[in-house]
């Protein structure tokens, strides 16, 4: 846990319900490689047929790579080498950062994590799996996200609202009522994802309760489609030149 970068393979099979692939994973991060990432994805060294001795590594640890990761990893005399590996800063994950802020600190990086959405959205990717796990937290107090395995761009994705219940039953079902097709999102069901505490929730929708809406991810999306670059800072507003010196700037102006 002290090492300050994060070694990441892909598995072999994933969990239900995600369904993708080894090359769909691997397309999805060199997405990523030549994407303008904004400030807020994190970037990834790729190597290829790393080895590394036997005796480095604990037996848990290799017992779990056989297990989940064995089409990556190939054995050469008292080496392991791994085939395909990406390796990235280590950063604090937000569930965890959350779990042990203050007040103070929690309150911005709830706000920041609906800020690195909305930058993310204007640079045309959508995170696709917005769990709190998947988004972490930089030496500079910065939300990063960092799991690429559904990550797309806007354009591709068809914002919908969830049509509403017809009966009782439907309200009731632990199924969707209405038809989904493999592209379409419904924001409004994305509160779930954000926060399950009620006062997060609460504090997110101060800032970013649009979020939840299909009109301002529609909007994002035409706004793209139509030529449009969003206005994106890798920085917080109060150190801005213009806000940092606006002071200095109107005493420069009275002399």
């Amino acid at each position: 846990p002290s090492f300050p970068f994060v070694f990441k393979m892909i598995k072999d099979r994933f969990d239900p319900p995600k369904t993708s692939t080894e090359k769909e994973v691997r397309e999805k991060y060199q997405l990523v490689k030549n994407h303008d990432r904004v400030g807020r994805l994190a970037d990834t060294l790729e190597y290829s047929n790393v080895a590394i001795p036997l005796d480095r590594i604990e037996p848990e640890l290799m017992e779990q790579l056989k297990q989940r990761c064995a089409g990556s990893i190939e054995f050469d005399r008292d080496q392991m080498v791994i085939r395909h590996i990406y390796i990235e800063r280590r950063m604090e994950p937000l569930d965890n950062y959350l779990a042990n802020a203050s007040a103070a600190e929690r309150r911005a990086a709830i706000k920041d994590y609906g800020n690195s959405i909305r930058d993310l959205a204007g640079a045309n990717i959508f995170p696709g799996d917005m769990l709190k796990k998947n988004f972490g937290v930089t030496r500079h107090n910065r939300v990063v996200f960092y799991d690429y395995d559904e990550i797309c761009y806007i354009t591709d994705c068809n914002f919908r609202k969830v049509p509403p219940a017809r009966d009782y039953d439907d309200m009731m079902s632990d199924v969707p009522w209405y038809s989904v097709k493999e592209d379409d999102v419904f924001p409004e069901t994305f509160g779930p994802f954000f926060f399950a505490d009620p006062d997060d929730m609460t504090e997110f929708r101060k800032n970013h309760a649009e979020l939840m809406t299909p009109e301002w991810w529609k909007k994002t999306k035409q706004h793209i489609l139509e030529g449009g670059q969003a206005d994106i800072f890798p920085y917080s507003d109060p150190v801005r030149f213009c806000n940092c010196y606006a002071g200095e700037d109107d005493a420069a102006a009275r002399r």
